[in-house]
């Protein structure tokens, strides 16, 4: 049986990739799904996909999580709503730009930093006070690879999921004497949209980064994030790293001819 059945889940960047096939597993396995993304008209098609493949109970709202103000009053709204959720997935992230720090992009910067660590804080401050009241709740966040390991110009992106890292083991200790788990879920090479991303759609830039090798897909992180919101509520995965068999790096990648 579900750990999660009957249990509502946030997911931030919830209109494609990975956030969208973890509410995929998240619906199929009976949980009902809040789903935030930037992408209105998307998250809405998407949401509806789900209503129909699993019978759940979605609501959408339109969120960009850099924003610390419409977080806070998009958590008020569930709050006032009696709708805490159990799960949160910070989801919601990015990379931009491939460069050394002297040629980095400032603007660039700002994006990662600004989604990657701000977002994840507004959204995990808004709403972990409730989770500890209600002495329930589970924090996933959606690390990477590159917050363990370092690649030539991954500078930025990488000290952003550094902190990602820190930032769970921070909150994994400031929750001491609660029932509320942490998580951290780091993949290497998963194909989705964030190489698109990172090279401001060049997509044919963006298909080198895989080729030759099988890259993870979203929906296998997916499975990975359904395994470790569905174990015992006395067991709490903190770190857990995952790569395609063809990876064995951030820098070390087998790729055929």
């Amino acid at each position: 049986m579900s750990g999660i059945a009957g249990k509502l889940a946030l997911v931030t960047g919830a209109s494609a990739g990975i956030g969208l096939a973890c509410a995929h597993c998240f619906a199929a396995d009976g949980a009902n799904l809040v789903l935030w993304a930037r992408r209105g008209e998307r998250l809405e098609q998407e949401a509806e996909a789900l209503r129909r493949a699993h019978g759940a109970s979605v609501r959408t709202a339109v969120v960009d999580v850099r924003r610390r103000a419409a977080v806070e009053e998009a958590v008020q709204q569930l709050v006032d709503a009696g709708s805490v959720p159990d799960i949160l997935l910070n989801n919601a992230g990015l990379a931009a730009g491939l460069d050394k720090l002297q040629d980095g992009d400032p603007e660039d910067w700002d994006r990662m930093i600004d989604t990657n660590v701000k977002g994840l804080l507004y959204v995990t401050r808004a709403l972990l006070p409730h989770m500890v009241r209600l002495g329930r709740g589970h924090v996933v966040n959606l690390g990477s690879l590159a917050g363990h390991q370092t690649y030539p110009k991954g500078n930025v992106y990488s000290a952003t999921k550094y902190a990602v890292r820190a930032l769970t083991e921070g909150m994994h200790l400031d929750l001491v004497g609660t029932p509320v788990r942490v998580s951290s879920i780091d993949p290497g090479l998963v194909e989705t949209e964030f190489s698109v991303v990172r090279f401001h759609g060049d997509a044919e830039r963006a298909k080198s980064v895989y080729q030759g090798m099988r890259p993870l897909t979203a929906a296998d992180v997916a499975e990975v994030v359904r395994y470790v919101v569905n174990l015992p509520e006395h067991v709490n995965v903190l770190d857990l790293v995952l790569m395609p068999t063809a990876q064995r790096s951030t820098q070390v990648v087998h790729r055929q001819n």
